[in-house]
């Protein structure tokens, strides 16, 4: 494995981080085939090797037309044919909002195709327009890590820019496999880069603040492939889960809540149900704290064809389950039930219940119950989450579950307790107790609940919510003037 991984890395600079080796031209020649011809075939295979042409073509050709279907479809307006350039640019024409480029974009060389045209009015505008341009001086790059067809690495741009390039991966199980039952290395990356291709198309146009963002792409030659494909997103970092759960609740929920705005966008897209066949935290990625998906290579809009219920049997490792076959001939609602299950039993379930406030609790066991029987829909999910957030957030959960104080506390303002910590489960800081509280009384309620604590320091610091974050100590013997916090200390020690 380090053995590949260094070997990944080494081409990976050698192609992106040396002026004198980049080979970032846009080779002439390469444009897709019009709309309605088929992608021209691959070369024959070797001798002794199975498969044959026909059937690598079939498979280039199958690829390609989902990912035009893709790329046109949805009811919005821009809606529309591909325009004749590229293989990256089939993405849906029409008018769209622009956002501002940011300072590290540059113009496209001469005669290099532009950003492909936003799918239409109401989406949001499309994301800085980045292309082998911006890519000739990249530094600090790392391999990131790599799955089935696709490689991921951390550069960063000329402008100070941290962003993920992704691309296929030459030494990855896909194309490994594809040439050995081939036997074209050119076809089988074709094959394989259909998939970014894919996953390139459904982030222009899905686009969410839960999806991540798509900046540009680049094409350039690698070893013996013209035109290989890269390109240029958001950077996140990876889902751990365990880390998660070390997490205070708060961070935990706000993932929840994003997974459920994604799911929610995801049911009702321009593309109609999306659902997402493989669906594990590593096709995740937190930016900012939120939730992004970032693998979309493996989704799929169409719903499942059925001639009954038996036709429509959900099934996952734990159980499963039997949906209606509509009139029409499909499964209902499949596409957005396998993605509702797989969030309860990847995060749900274990991110949601634990170390709650003790108030929202009955709640968040109603969701994770709802969720784990698919007795809700996505709709009903997003709003119970969003009512979880609105009671935090305004501080209606602590009606009756705060009990007045008869201990009094000083307050010293412009002051803090440098040391004096004690640990607490979760908490904000490890060496520390650093909680979040809606206002002084649940911050006196919280030290109450703590036999070690004897004082705490109110910062200017806030969560994602907006609620304060506050040190809980264990004395006072040191305090000293800080304009940015101030000290409440019990006033009988």
């Amino acid at each position: 494995m380090r053995r590949r991984r260094a070997a990944v890395a080494a081409g990976f600079c050698a192609s992106f981080l040396l002026g004198s080796v980049l080979n970032v031209l846009f080779a002439p020649g390469s444009e897709p085939p019009r709309p309605g011809q088929s992608p021209e075939p691959s070369p024959a295979p070797g001798p002794g090797r199975r498969g044959g042409r026909g059937e690598l073509a079939r498979q280039i050709r199958a690829r390609y037309e989902e990912v035009q279907r893709y790329s046109r479809g949805g009811p919005g307006p821009g809606a529309g044919r591909p325009e004749r350039r590229r293989l990256m640019d089939l993405a849906p024409g029409g008018p769209g909002l622009q956002r501002p480029r940011p300072p590290w974009a540059r113009p496209l060389p001469d005669g290099a195709p532009g950003w492909p045209p936003a799918p239409g009015p109401g989406s949001p505008g499309p994301g800085p327009r980045l292309g082998c341009a911006a890519l000739r001086n990249v530094s600090g790059a790392q391999y990131v890590g790599s799955g089935y067809t696709k490689a991921v690495y951390r550069v960063r741009l000329p402008g100070g820019a941290a962003v993920a390039l992704k691309a296929v991966d030459f030494s990855g199980h896909d194309l490994g496999s594809c040439v050995r039952e081939f036997g074209v290395r050119r076809g089988c990356y074709r094959l394989a880069a259909h998939k970014l291709l894919k996953e390139m198309v459904l982030l222009e146009r899905l686009r969410h603040p839960n999806v991540l963002q798509l900046y540009g792409y680049c094409y350039q030659d690698s070893e013996d492939i013209p035109d290989t494909l890269t390109t240029i997103t958001e950077l996140g970092a990876p889902v751990e889960m365990i880390q998660l759960l070390q997490t205070s609740w708060e961070d935990r929920f706000r993932i929840c809540l994003s997974l459920g705005r994604l799911l929610h966008h995801l049911a009702h897209s321009p593309l109609g149900s999306v659902t997402l066949l493989d669906f594990r935290p590593r096709q995740f990625v937190l930016v900012d704290g939120e939730l992004k998906v970032t693998d979309l290579d493996d989704a799929r809009v169409e719903e499942t064809p059925c001639a009954g219920s038996a036709d429509c049997i959900l099934e996952f490792p734990a159980r499963n389950f039997t949906l209606p076959c509509s009139a029409h001939g499909w499964c209902e609602g499949m596409n957005e039930k396998r993605n509702l299950y797989n969030a309860y039993r990847f995060f749900f379930t274990y991110l949601l219940p634990h170390s709650a406030p003790p108030s929202l609790r009955p709640l968040l066991d109603s969701i994770v119950n709802a969720t784990g029987e698919l007795a809700w829909g996505v709709d009903e999910t997003l709003a119970q989450l969003e009512k979880v957030l609105h009671l935090y957030r305004s501080g209606q959960y602590l009606q009756n579950s705060t009990a007045s104080s008869s201990t009094e506390y000083q307050r010293i303002p412009d002051s803090t307790i440098p040391r004096e910590d004690y640990r607490c489960w979760p908490s904000y800081h490890h060496g520390g107790c650093l909680l979040s509280v809606f206002n002084l009384a649940e911050a006196v309620d919280v030290c109450e609940s703590h036999a070690q604590c004897r004082a705490f320091v109110v910062t200017n610091q806030t969560t994602w919510t907006g609620r304060q974050l506050v040190f809980f100590k264990t004395g006072w013997s040191q305090v000293v003037p800080d304009p940015n916090k101030t000290t409440y200390v019990k006033a009988s020690g």
